[in-house]
């Protein structure tokens, strides 16, 4: 089972010195002047990284996000989970591994990317329009307008555990 809970952790600086501590980024021993307390880890601070990005998360912020074994940045949490890790649609939690739709920002389980009037369920390649923060499927369009619709085949993005996602 994935574990699908999300943590938004502090990145602490502390003063390191002889602590003695491992760092549970690389395992070896912090000896250096600063360390960072993460996710109730210690870490060097060359060692706490975005999983996606690579970014050394305390040059970036203060917070970082822990979701199906992942460390990232919030600005790559946001880009694979949405602003909240739910489901735009139902509001449910997404699990890491589950695949996802996207549109105008917003994530949805597949099962929940539907349109808003004949209620089918659109897959990658299928057009879509997007309009007032409602989907639609390209044939229920309200009023045949184009105006925020994709006139490119939808894609979906595919996480799974132990694959890169980014």
């Amino acid at each position: 089972m994935v574990n699908s809970r999300v943590e938004a952790s502090a990145v602490a600086v502390t003063g390191g010195g002889s602590s003695g501590r491992s760092c549970a980024g690389c395992g070896g021993r912090i000896a250096d002047r600063f360390l960072l307390f993460s996710m109730e880890r210690y870490w060097h601070t060359r060692c706490l990284k975005c999983s996606c990005c690579h970014a050394q998360l305390g040059e970036i912020g203060t917070t970082c996000y822990s979701k199906g074994g992942m460390i990232l940045c919030k600005n790559d949490y946001i880009r694979l989970f949405g602003n909240s890790g739910a489901c735009s649609a139902c509001g449910q939690s997404i699990p890491a591994s589950e695949m996802v739709m996207r549109a105008q920002g917003n994530v949805y389980h597949l099962k929940c990317f539907t349109c808003a009037t004949c209620r089918n369920r659109l897959v990658p390649g299928d057009r879509f329009h997007y309009v007032n923060g409602t989907i639609f499927c390209e044939h229920d369009r309200p009023g045949g307008a184009l105006l925020h619709s994709h006139l490119t085949p939808l894609q979906g993005n595919c996480m799974m555990p132990g694959q890169k996602v980014c």
